[in-house]
């Protein structure tokens, strides 16, 4: 399981390390990708094959279900950890998550998430209001 927050530079060449915790699980090969919230996600093999799983058991005739998949399958990169335990982020994702010299890397379960510092500190300040998360639980069965 995915969690904990961690902060790391991004070098000149897109690679960002990957906490020294998650490696062995991401050794087997991983998907890097969009995301919802305009961050990306990093999913290990297996739990990529299982949302591709369920994306691919949703009605075609939905727009929604189209959308969703052609974001993140459409924009997915296979990619490899290095002897360093570093992987690269392609550019072309690296600029749709506004990531800079830094990226904010977020555990969330299955998969862990790609942020930006300054989109994170916004989102996570709204996550953090008691009122806002109250109202998003609700109907959840927490």
């Amino acid at each position: 399981m995915f969690t904990g927050e961690y902060r790391h530079a991004v070098d000149d060449k897109g690679r960002v390390a990957v906490p020294v915790r998650f490696r062995a699980e991401l050794a087997g090969g991983a998907f890097v990708s969009k995301w919802i919230d305009g961050c990306l996600a990093l999913h290990p093999r297996a739990a990529w094959d299982a949302l591709a799983t369920k994306v691919g058991a949703l009605p075609i005739a939905d727009a929604g279900a189209r959308v969703f998949q052609r974001h993140i399958f459409g924009t997915a990169f296979e990619i490899e950890i290095d002897r360093q335990g570093r992987l690269v982020v392609p550019a072309v994702l690296r600029e749709f998550a506004g990531l800079g010299e830094e990226v904010v890397v977020v555990g969330s379960r299955d998969h862990l998430e790609l942020w930006a510092p300054d989109r994170w500190a916004t989102y996570s300040a709204r996550m953090d209001d008691p009122e806002l998360l109250a109202e998003h639980l609700q109907g959840l069965g927490i």
